[in-house]
């Protein structure tokens, strides 16, 4: 069985339409599972969502998800959800509120966004002079709960860095990165950035074994015109998020 692992699309559907393309080069997936907060970003959230939603695929709900969706913004939105909000209905809001916290996808593979108990704090990643790092072992099994000893595979996002942990004793961590957002600051204290290094579009594969193989993970990374995707930051009003498309960076 193979598992493509989409997560953190961010409203940029050229990266979603590049990963989709090369996922069906690669010969497509048995599942597709979207890891959450796929629209808000000054890029296309209502492209994104109609997109998406075309496809149907199982999806947890990620931090920015849940907060595009409320009725009204205020002073503690940020401008990606804000611009996100303004372009989509209420209905459509109304699906990504209604998208589960976590989801077993098969048996004993569990997807969430961020936590299995919270869709905004860190997994996998602590932070250390200003940037995210892996976390210690004891921390990461500590934040994921019972999972450790019930799941086989654990798929999330929210970090945007890719990356993959085995936990002894325990399951294999998966984090492929993000597709439509490559670079992000996060001034919620400590401050700190997330910063992938290159402009490309993340995604992943799970190969399930079968008659005692080993499972199979793949990072992979697609290039796209992400230098439109960056224009399209610009007109929003967004040059820090049109550094990012570009460079995979935040600016010094």
């Amino acid at each position: 069985m193979r598992i493509a692992v989409l997560a953190d699309i961010h409203g940029n559907v050229l990266a979603l339409d590049a990963v989709l393309e090369d996922l069906a080069w690669r010969g497509g997936a048995d599942l597709t599972v979207n890891l959450g907060d796929s629209v808000s970003g000054p890029l296309w959230p209502r492209e994104t969502f109609e997109r998406l939603e075309a496809l149907n695929l199982p999806t947890v709900r990620g931090n920015h998800d849940r907060r595009v969706a409320v009725d009204r913004a205020d002073e503690t939105m940020w401008a990606s959800d804000v611009y996100a909000q303004e372009r989509l209905t209420k209905a459509q809001r109304a699906v990504l509120f209604a998208q589960p916290l976590t989801l077993e996808i098969a048996p004993g593979i569990v997807a969430f966004h961020a936590r299995p108990d919270h869709d905004e704090k860190y997994l996998l990643d602590a932070v250390a002079d200003g940037r995210l790092v892996r976390a210690p072992l004891g921390a990461i099994r500590r934040r994921l709960g019972g999972l450790d000893a019930e799941s086989r595979i654990v798929l999330c996002g929210h970090s945007h860095r890719p990356e993959l942990v085995r936990l002894p004793d325990g399951p294999v961590i998966f984090n492929p990165g993000s597709i439509g957002c490559p670079a992000y600051d996060d001034d919620t204290p400590p401050a700190h950035v997330s910063e992938q290094g290159s402009a490309h579009a993340r995604y992943g594969i799970v190969t399930l074994g079968d008659g005692g193989q080993p499972d199979r993970f793949e990072m992979i990374a697609v290039d796209y015109d992400h230098e439109a995707a960056a224009r399209q930051a610009e007109q929003a009003g967004r040059p820090e998020w049109a550094h990012a498309l570009r460079t995979g960076f935040m600016s010094d």
